[in-house]
């Protein structure tokens, strides 16, 4: 029927009400802690679900409130938490784990940690909080992290087989958690070049949780990688109807260029890097990787990309920020540190056909060792498909 709701909008309308029966406590005295939990709860599950990480500090504020007149709950800092680890503030996580009463002997806290942890560079001590997590509780979300880390480890076979798991633990009431799996599998497969096991995923996420924005803007990249530029361009352009981010006005931006259309390119660009450089100006740190990739591959101005890149470097420094400034500084043609960093990089054992091509440009570039030939053949096998139109994740 053309009125029926979509789950996302069943969900989001259940939200609304949610924290509309609780209008006004989120600043009350003196605090009922139960329900000024809930309204936090549900302030970052909208946020979350609706992609809106300006509204996360309606729920850290909401948070902060509940802290100063309850004290250090686990929960509420578990959730504080959670926000300060998706907007990139990571030492406010370091401090929220420790300050929550319990909170680092739980199962969920022992998992963020993990996740700080894999953020941070420290590889082998995430892998290690999520075996320990799955052999004490064997939860769908610990599993999910273990897959992701072997498929950042280059290890797709049991990147499989933890997602197949991790699929195995959820129930029928959790399929907008079955939708973000196979949304993971889809990226796994899409890293690839395989983009009918890509596509399969992401109709069965689709069919789990239907009307999500998240599976629409997975689908749009899939048909620019497919070379169905129409319909990525119709899929993006509703994506940002709806989420007016950044991250995603730039890469429609970027799918217009590679449609060649520059004028309409330059319109999205320019609006991203407007808001990108709003954020960072107001102190946010989130969008450093991207401001670090826009001057790197849009603009093409080596300098900036540094600046960004190293920003980005002095928060969590990983194969993901190490291979960006090593790129950035690639761009700028200061090979020496370039090849040091990428060195650094690649030494994490991470296992990636963009991080490979990386590698094999920069060590082209700065010696006929026939390095560079080697990553990028090896970039190649992981995805031959490497050259289509892709996004930075």
């Amino acid at each position: 029927m053309a009125n029926e709701k979509t789950d996302f909008e069943l969900e989001l309308a259940r939200i609304d009400q949610g924290i509309a029966e609780l209008n006004g406590i989120g600043s009350r005295v003196p605090v009922d802690s139960a329900q000024i939990s809930k309204l936090a709860y549900l302030q970052y599950q909208r946020a979350s679900l609706t992609g809106n990480l300006d509204a996360l500090v309606v729920a850290e504020n909401t948070l902060d409130h509940a802290i100063t007149h309850l004290g250090p709950s686990g929960d509420l800092y578990f959730l504080k938490a959670n926000i300060h680890f998706k907007l990139h503030r990571l030492d406010e996580v370091e401090k929220d784990l420790q300050a929550g009463r319990d909170l680092l002997q739980s199962p969920p806290g022992k998992a963020l940690q993990g996740d700080l942890d894999f953020q941070l560079g420290r590889y082998e001590s995430a892998r290690a909080e999520y075996e320990a997590i799955i052999e004490e509780e064997r939860t769908w979300d610990a599993l999910a992290r273990l897959a992701f880390f072997h498929f950042k480890m280059g290890d797709v076979v049991n990147a499989d087989r933890f997602y197949d798991e991790a699929a195995d633990e959820l129930t029928a009431k959790e399929m907008r958690h079955y939708c973000w799996l196979e949304l993971q599998r889809g990226v796994v497969d899409l890293s690839r070049g395989d983009y009918d096991a890509a596509q399969d995923h992401y109709e069965r996420a689709e069919r789990a949780y239907s009307g999500h924005w998240l599976v629409a803007e997975h689908m749009a990249e899939l048909r620019g990688a497919q070379g169905n530029f129409a319909e990525a361009e119709k899929l993006y352009r509703d994506v940002v109807e709806r989420i007016p981010r950044p991250d995603f006005q730039q890469v429609l931006g970027e799918l217009y260029l590679t449609m060649d259309q520059p004028a309409r390119a330059t319109e999205w660009l320019n609006k991203a890097k407007a808001s990108f450089l709003e954020s960072a100006e107001r102190g946010e740190v989130h969008y450093y990787h991207h401001l670090a990739d826009f001057y790197a591959d849009v603009e093409k101005n080596g300098p900036e990309a540094v600046r960004w890149a190293r920003k980005d470097l002095e928060l969590r420094r990983n194969f993901s920020t190490l291979s960006a400034l090593a790129w950035a500084l690639h761009r700028a043609g200061e090979s020496g540190e370039s090849v040091a960093l990428m060195d650094e990089a690649l030494a994490s054992g991470a296992k990636d056909a963009r991080l490979f091509k990386a590698a094999g440009l920069i060590y082209s570039a700065s010696s006929p060792n026939g390095k560079g030939a080697e990553y990028l053949r090896a970039a190649a096998e992981l995805n031959p498909k490497l050259r289509n139109f892709h996004v930075h994740r």
